[in-house]
């Protein structure tokens, strides 16, 4: 795991390297960059993969007393982030309140970003989302300790795997989930930067709202990814998403709850492929077409970009 200062603190990051397209991965409240591990594995021989663990309550590098820890505050140090590792035509993916830092910086500070892909993510007014968000904004409000003695419950796997906590955000990561926890659980000054976080977040619910009206000015490709199944972000959030960017598109991804990087690690990467279009190969001094625009080539389909076998347009 890297690391670099910033003007919060300093951050760890995963960073694959290599020269291929890039693409910066953006995880949820008390999550942290392992969230991508399974997909980065998929997509990283082709792919320069960067993975940030930001200060949302599963870091491990105290945050600095003056910094900004709202949810705006954390985007503004993305785009730093972006800024000191000079990311160029970045596709920006954000997965729960990840994708929620995603629509922020596309509204005001998407220069490095070309792509963007919003995965089952806090959208509109659903923030705090389900259950598992109110409950934790709401713990947020204790003093630190308080906050501790209360996240102390979640060792245990049958209180991960309550609605309130983690049961409706994953089918299949609860090791995830565990190890997500122990910073918080263990060290008293990530309890302050959690709770300072959360008592940010409750004091501005509507942030979404406003950045919603943004959205229609990012005139590039957006993809959004939604949960069929999903029970703490609405599928219908996704469709409104889709429609309301002018170059969305929208694709459901079945037997998954909202943590899709967690519980459909292959079929994610298979669908981020076609929408970036993969890497051009050379054949004999030829460039030769990726999967996506040879599919759409053969089928006399004009190419966009974007795999109609994978993607439909979105519903009236």
């Amino acid at each position: 795991m890297r690391e670099i200062e910033l003007s919060a603190g300093t951050i760890e990051y995963e960073d694959t390297g290599g020269g291929g397209p890039v693409l910066v991965l953006l995880h949820g409240l008390m999550m942290d960059a392992s969230l991508w591990d399974g997909l980065i594995a998929g997509l990283s021989p082709d792919y320069r993969c960067v993975a940030a663990t930001l200060p949302l309550g599963a870091h491990r590098r105290a945050m600095h007393a003056d910094a900004d820890l709202s949810l705006p505050g954390i985007a503004a140090l993305t785009a730093e982030f972006l800024d000191r590792l000079d990311l160029h035509d970045v596709t920006l993916a954000g997965n729960d309140t990840g994708g929620a830092l995603v629509q922020l910086l596309m509204g005001d500070r998407a220069a490095r970003v070309t792509r963007a892909v919003l995965v089952s993510c806090d959208a509109f007014d659903n923030f705090p989302p389900g259950l598992t968000g109110k409950t934790l904004v709401a713990a947020g409000k204790l003093p630190p300790t308080m906050f501790g003695l209360f996240m102390q419950q979640i060792r245990l796997r049958a209180v991960r795997r309550l609605p309130i906590a983690f049961g409706w955000l994953t089918k299949r990561g609860d090791a995830a989930a565990a190890r997500w926890m122990k910073p918080v659980l263990t060290r008293p000054e990530i309890r302050r930067d959690a709770v300072r976080t959360l008592g940010a977040a409750a004091a501005d619910t509507r942030f979404l709202l406003e950045a919603a009206e943004r959205l229609p000015g990012f005139n590039h490709p957006a993809l959004i990814v939604w949960a069929s199944e999903d029970r703490v972000m609405p599928p219908e959030h996704g469709r409104r998403l889709a429609k309301l960017l002018p170059h969305g598109q929208l694709v459901e991804v079945e037997d998954s709850y909202t943590l899709i990087p967690l519980d459909q690690p292959a079929r994610l990467a298979q669908i981020i492929r076609e929408f970036t279009g993969p890497p051009e190969s050379v054949v004999d001094g030829r460039q030769e077409p990726g999967p996506a625009e040879a599919d759409t080539l053969r089928s006399g389909r004009k190419y966009s970009g974007v795999s109609r076998n994978v993607f439909g347009t979105v519903p009236p």
